[in-house]
């Protein structure tokens, strides 16, 4: 199964289904589920942003471990339009992101935490989790 590594809080922030739309500076083409892994790295006490964006979190931080399930179901690039609707109609997801122009939005859809965490140790870009 493919896997995005994330920093926490993103990856939580998915499990929650705060935030649906991944942003990233390139284009994929791959459909499908894909597991949401939290990064090991922690959080940084200078990290305002992050740190305000964990306080919307019911479940709390997670380091280390493959945590939810989801669909990729469409790449868009990110246009002036695109940004704005999103800044307008969920702000929270917007905050959780950098929309800006030329950059990709990954939309996520179907999201479920796992019932059991995966340990893991994370990778760049997509990768394929060989285990379980």
């Amino acid at each position: 199964m493919k896997v995005l590594t994330l920093q926490e809080p993103w990856a939580s922030l998915i499990a929650e289904k705060i935030k649906v739309i991944e942003t990233r500076s390139w284009h994929t083409n791959y459909r499908g589920q894909i597991y949401i892994h939290a990064g090991i790295k922690k959080i940084s006490k200078n990290d305002n942003l992050k740190l305000y964006c964990s306080t919307w979190l019911k479940n709390g931080l997670h380091y280390g471990k493959i945590i939810a399930k989801c669909n990729i179901i469409d790449c868009i690039l990110i246009d002036k339009n695109f940004a704005n609707k999103i800044k307008n109609n969920d702000n929270k997801c917007y905050l959780c992101g950098d929309f800006s122009i030329g950059r990709y939005a990954w939309i996520l859809d179907n999201i479920e935490v796992l019932p059991k965490q995966i340990y893991a140790k994370g990778q760049l870009g997509l990768w394929n989790y060989k285990g379980e």
